[in-house]
């Protein structure tokens, strides 16, 4: 009985944790400010709410430890300025391809096996991002674009670095990665002036309930979740990321965006399930 609550108390954690996570477009639409400082000072909060829940942060110097801080650093700021210049949904959706390049890179660095779902996973999710392309074609989206599969890149390597990780953990990694982030926004605070009051409560918030507090609370969740479950409930994230944005900023993604969004979603989340299956025989 005990494990059958540990196990929906898992499903409620990474839920909340998701439905947070998906406020980030929209917090970052209402803020008039410069992307990369609006992503230091929200990465220096989040690492003052992180900082209390894991007290003594470890920090291994090991190179997977430093990899891992690095492209979460690239991640965070990649995350940002996308949104600033494409629709959210396409910076949260592009990014969401980053378990494909997860299977990438595994052959490369952690030599592992390329299966077959993996190369027809690879070739819909490619053809699905180019759909991304074809709406509001202009330089400034393009961009946008462009910076938000860097991000889904990012993270991919910042998945791969965890997995090579025999004495770190996950949340101390962030920690340092949020830190890197504040570290080089800096100068970016000196050459733009501090936006309105509301523009700062609204970062405040987003470090605090946008990644913070979520972070904490998907650490937890994983500890009583599957794999699978893990999968099927993060894809809120970016189903519920794009809806905030339209509801409360009316932003609509193209035609063409929205079936790429939906070919990126159902591809990743049916090789997530699949592979979980098949790890789950082999156990």
């Amino acid at each position: 009985m005990d494990i059958k609550k540990d196990r929906y108390k898992g499903i409620i954690l990474a839920a909340i944790a998701s439905t947070m996570w998906s406020t980030g477009g929209i917090f970052v639409k209402l803020v008039d400010w410069n992307p990369v400082p609006i992503s230091g000072l929200r990465s220096f909060i989040a690492a003052l709410v992180m900082l209390t829940y894991i007290k003594k942060p470890k920090f291994t110097k090991t190179k997977p430890q430093v990899l891992g801080a690095i492209t979460t650093c690239t991640t965070m700021l990649c995350f940002i300025m996308a949104n600033k210049l494409t629709t959210s949904a396409n910076a949260i959706l592009l990014q969401y391809t980053a378990p494909i390049f997860v299977a990438i890179l595994g052959v490369w660095i952690l030599k592992e096996k390329i299966r077959w779902y993996d190369i027809l996973s690879i070739t819909v999710v490619f053809l699905g991002m180019i759909l991304f392309f074809i709406d509001n074609v202009n330089i400034g989206n393009t961009l946008g674009n462009i910076i938000a599969i860097l991000s889904g890149f990012s993270l991919a390597c910042m998945t791969i670095s965890l997995r090579l990780q025999k004495d770190g953990s996950a949340i101390d990694t962030t920690f340092f990665g949020n830190i890197l982030t504040f570290i080089i926004a800096i100068p970016f605070f000196i050459f733009n002036p501090l936006p309105g009051i509301k523009s700062i409560i609204i970062i405040l918030i987003m470090g605090v309930f946008q990644l913070g507090i979520p972070y904490i609370f998907y650490v937890n969740s994983t500890k009583y979740l599957t794999a699978l479950e893990a999968i099927l409930i993060t894809v809120m994230e970016p189903l519920l990321n794009p809806l905030w944005v339209y509801i409360f900023a009316g932003e609509k993604p193209g035609t063409y965006a929205i079936i790429g969004g939906i070919v990126v979603i159902v591809t990743v989340l049916l090789r997530g399930i699949y592979v979980s299956k098949l790890e789950s025989v082999e156990e």
